[in-house]
């Protein structure tokens, strides 16, 4: 199978607008202020943009897709026409085949993590100057671990499908010594026709 540009770029494109999204995510997670209500003497939290939320289910999605296009393309190793047996080709796919794999479930998980985080909010209320009220907030790093993971998603992608490529036999491999089998096959006639001769 020859490396296709297009699905390069197409699995490319699609992990870094997903790496800059996340990245997108981690700038502008919702941070949380308490507020005193004008009503009554209870203080409540409140939140500013959900951005982040909406930014890491769209990077979440975007990787989801190139992951399925790329393992759509190779078969996801497993249910290919066949690979070179025993070769340093072969290996190096299967190798990067689970690195691409487990960087992509670590982004996902972070993304996915994050933005579930980001989107809950501290629904009660409490009693003013009795104590702090704690509004739940996401911690920093979450979607900066995603775009890191994603970016490691990238690169293990890319690798994967440049070794399937090489290591592809589309479906058949070339049999070694055939040409050794088809000169000891034609030496013992040459040897009957000299021997006919020879009478």
């Amino acid at each position: 199978m020859a490396v296709s540009v297009s699905i390069l770029a197409v699995i490319t494109s699609l992990h870094l607008i997903a790496f800059v999204l996340a990245i997108g995510a981690e700038r502008r997670r919702s941070t949380a202020k308490v507020v005193p209500d004008q009503y009554d003497e209870r203080t409540y939290c409140v939140y500013d943009t959900d951005a982040s939320t909406v930014y890491g289910l769209a990077a979440f999605g975007l990787i989801l897709i190139s992951q399925m296009i790329l393992n759509g393309v190779t078969r996801c190793l497993c249910f290919g026409k066949g690979l070179v047996t025993g070769s340093c080709s072969t290996t190096c796919a299967i190798i990067f085949f689970i690195f691409s794999w487990l960087s992509f479930l670590g982004a996902e998980a972070c993304l996915l993590a994050g933005s579930a985080r980001n989107a809950y909010h501290t629904k009660y209320r409490g009693l003013f100057n009795q104590g702090e009220l704690s509004c739940a907030t996401l911690r920093k790093g979450v979607f900066a671990a995603g775009a890191a993971l994603t970016l490691l998603s990238l690169i293990g992608s890319i690798l994967y499908y440049f070794a399937h490529s090489r290591a592809d036999t589309g479906g058949w491999e070339k049999h070694q010594n055939v040409g050794v089998g088809m000169t000891s096959a034609s030496y013992p006639q040459q040897q009957q026709t000299s021997e006919f001769e020879k009478v």
